[in-house]
């Protein structure tokens, strides 16, 4: 992989822009801190070479003078919605990530529960963060947003939210997603500070869009393909041009609320505000950090296809509306890109094409898969009675890393007779071929007796960023597996069983 960004440099330049900001506000800044906070896959997919922990590490730059608040939308726990890089809930996301921060030698103190009303799942979420000594707000949903500014910043409005207690001159304002409510948390610690005499301001910190790169490059593209499913679109900020005569890329939902922002910020402040621009309330330091332009358009424009896969998968299995998948097909298009570029997507189909004439699939389903490794080597899978086609294609791939010839077996036959035993006779499952998952259970037990496969266990770790295919959506074995491996994971939208329990459980 071709390096096409420099975290250090990246690093320098957030840090002083972010330092520069609070001395210009003097008193405290409330920086709502847009992304994901850790393990930031999507920077590190489209900027080669980013360290999807460099904001974890700008943090601890800043720990001496800097405090958190995590917020979460109540909605977002009640309807259970899904981190999809993680496989986890947005609660269970918020759980982990105070518990990240901590190993890290950050706290989060506070957590706040936004558009909060009495939801169940929301009461249970609060109850469980309180018994382990969390504090946490609730703040329901703003009276008079977005249009009545007078009830907005009145005590019927953000006045009617608890206010937050903070130490720190500078107070991170984070969340697991989008629409989090951290500009609603921001804005309404803003009017209670001011009310204790406090000058406090606001600032915004956003990977994406990156503001001083064309508004078509592919990395802003990208980020439109992130977020087909909410609408998202970059634009050229018209604020900014009016202001300054200069172009800066920013995206819809930032435009279209700066007008009543600014207004609120005035009210609030009783000053006129000191932004001119959406562009000006941001410390965006990303396009800094860029080193090798090429590498991370192309980088973008394999994302873009990934987005394209993943939302035709969501539209399958009732997740996204038809219109998403559609937008995504034609932000791929814009930047001249199709499935057919991602190298994995051909061998994968020609794998499983070969499997049918073998007659060797699995309920008549035939599956296939395809990794790129590092070295540009393309290595496939297929599933059979024994394997399915995500664990026969990691196998053959740290085979071929190990050297060990294709007919040689690195699965002890004992152990793997054993577990399908297992699952038909106590588990009552109707399949006995294993998932990723168990078939990296098998190889890590058969390598307690085989030094050879004890070295094809180590190998593992260098699929770890590797481009996957396969030409069914993988079953949970399989996408846990390949989600600890690391991978980067596409697949066509079909489900590799005929039996729709057998899909979903």
């Amino acid at each position: 992989m071709i390096i096409g960004f420099d975290n250090e440099k990246y690093l320098k330049e957030q840090s002083n822009a972010i330092r520069e900001r609070v001395a210009q506000m003097k008193s405290k800044l409330y920086l709502e801190f847009g992304g994901k906070i850790l393990f930031d896959y999507h920077a590190a997919r489209v900027l080669p070479g980013f360290d999807p922990n460099v904001k974890m590490r700008l943090l601890q730059r800043l720990s001496d003078e800097a405090e958190i608040i995590l917020c979460i939308y109540a909605g977002d726990i009640e309807r259970r919605k899904v981190r999809a890089d993680f496989g986890i809930t947005y609660d269970v996301d918020a759980m982990k990530l105070i518990d990240d921060l901590r190993e890290w030698g950050l706290e989060a103190p506070s957590v706040v529960i936004t558009r909060y009303d009495n939801q169940p799942a929301a009461n249970i979420f609060k109850n469980k963060m309180e018994r382990q000594g969390i504090r946490v707000y609730t703040h329901r949903f703003t009276k008079g947003y977005p249009t009545d500014v007078d009830l907005i910043v009145s005590d019927e409005g953000y006045g009617a939210n608890s206010h937050i207690e903070t130490q720190k001159q500078l107070v991170i304002v984070t969340g697991p997603g989008p629409g989090s409510g951290k500009l609603a948390t921001c804005l309404s610690q803003l009017y209670h500070e001011y009310k204790r005499g406090i000058k406090a301001g606001y600032a915004k910190f956003e990977t994406f869009p990156i503001w001083n790169i064309p508004l078509k490059h592919p990395v802003n593209i990208a980020y439109e393909a992130a977020t087909a499913d909410i609408r998202d679109f970059n634009m050229i900020d018209p604020f900014h041009m009016e202001a300054y005569g200069k172009s800066a890329v920013n995206y819809n939902r930032d435009v279209e609320v700066f007008p009543v922002l600014r207004r609120i910020l005035e009210r609030i402040t009783g000053t006129d505000a000191i932004y001119n621009s959406p562009t000006d309330m941001g410390v965006n330091c990303a396009g800094f950090g860029i080193t090798d332009d090429c590498a991370v358009q192309q980088a973008s424009k394999q994302e873009i296809i990934r987005r394209y896969f993943r939302y035709a998968c969501e539209y399958t299995m009732g997740l996204v509306d038809h219109e998403t998948v559609q937008r995504a097909e034609l932000i791929m298009k814009e930047v001249g890109a199709s499935p057919r570029d991602r190298n994995v997507l051909v061998p994968a189909q020609q794998a499983a094409e070969e499997n049918q004439k073998d007659e060797r699939g699995h309920d008549g389903i035939y599956c296939g898969a395809a990794i790129e490794l590092k070295d540009g080597t393309i290595v496939t899978g297929k599933n059979s009675p024994q394997l399915h086609a995500a664990s026969s294609l990691v196998l053959n791939a740290v085979k071929l890393l190990t050297g060990i010839p294709d007919n040689i077996h690195v699965l002890s036959t004992t152990i793997v007779d054993s577990i399908t035993r297992f699952k038909t006779n106590i588990f009552n499952s109707k399949t006995m071929s294993l998932d990723l998952d168990e078939a990296l259970i098998s190889l890590a037990i058969s390598a307690a007796t085989n030094p050879t496969v004890q070295t094809c266990l180590e190998k593992l770790k260098e699929l770890r960023g590797c481009e996957v295919h396969m030409t069914h959506m993988p079953t949970p074995g399989d996408e846990a597996g390949l989600r600890r491996l690391g991978v980067n994971l596409t697949s066509e939208p079909r489900y590799s069983t005929k039996g729709f329990i057998e899909v979903h459980k």
